[in-house]
């Protein structure tokens, strides 16, 4: 999840806790077919790093160490929050090896995958580098690191969803949350109660049937969780859409009265809302 997010699980994580899920998903996104799931190897931090900063699910297969985590609110930092969380990985990997010998050390090859499903219309598939922070861009970045985000909103990335039933059953179950608390209305309590419809629902088509009665506690707790927070990250959204508005309203105003932009700007105003104001003007 995007953010600074004060809980470190959600229904996505949960899900690919269980091996079987995730070397689906490693299956549907690689075109692989391995088939035991006990070749894989979950990995997860549980120590030093911020809360902000972690992955939903880190695990290795054939040496190949996959990254993957879900976004319901865009966010560009993705790369420099998986970098972070990679060395802290490696870290643990490399336990007490002499990285001063001569001798090299093989270390995972890793993957960075996002599976996006916000309201936000977002690209079926994006690609993000952590070069894009760089504050002085360069042609051949010295470290660099790609990150593939897979929208899978209802009518994207349909031949990957096919592929991953459980990426597909999670999906269905966002959808039903969605479209329960639509009707109900945007309070806590209509949202506990959209939630229960939507297990419901689920549990009486056959989605994700097991996991939900096994873990419905939980999966209310961090559902919750995950749309308050949703809904927290909106409104500061229209807040500042809004601040941005009357800023740029009260800078041609300035510009009406003959002031020159430049003044505007050394009298303390954002060049940036500056500029949109004179283009508007």
């Amino acid at each position: 999840m995007a953010g600074n997010r004060e809980y470190k699980s959600d229904v996505f994580s949960m899900l690919l806790e269980e091996p079987a899920n995730a070397l689906e998903v490693y299956n549907g996104l690689n075109g692989t077919n391995y088939e035991d799931p006990n070749e894989l190897e979950i990995h997860l931090l549980d120590k030093g790093v911020s809360l902000s900063i972690y992955n939903d699910s880190s695990f290795i297969i054939d040496m190949n160490l996959s990254l993957y985590e879900h976004q319901s609110t865009y966010n560009p930092n993705i790369p420099l929050r998986n970098l972070i969380y990679l060395v802290n990985l490696w870290q643990d990997f490399i336990n007490n090896r002499d990285l001063y010998g001569r001798r090299l050390i093989k270390i995972p090859t890793p993957h960075f995958a996002v599976f996006y499903n916000g309201t936000e219309d977002r690209p079926e598939v994006e690609e993000m580098y952590l070069s894009s922070a760089f504050e002085h861009p360069t042609e051949h970045p010295e470290i660099e690191l790609k990150c593939m985000v897979y929208n899978i909103n209802k009518g994207k990335n349909v031949e990957l969803l096919e592929r991953c039933t459980v990426l597909k059953n999670y999906m269905y179950f966002v959808d039903m949350v969605r479209f329960y608390k639509k009707q109900l209305g945007n309070s806590q309590e209509t949202l506990e109660q959209a939630i229960e419809m939507a297990i419901n629902d689920c549990i009486q088509n056959h989605i994700l049937e097991d996991f939900l009665k096994k873990r419905r506690a939980e999966v209310i707790k961090v559902t919750q969780l995950d749309y308050t927070w949703e809904r927290r990250e909106e409104l500061i959204r229209k807040e500042e859409y809004e601040e941005g508005i009357n800023a740029v309203l009260q800078i041609i105003e300035q510009l009406k009265q003959g002031i020159e932009p430049d003044v505007i700007i050394a009298q303390g105003a954002d060049e940036e809302i500056v500029r949109k104001a004179v283009d508007l003007l």
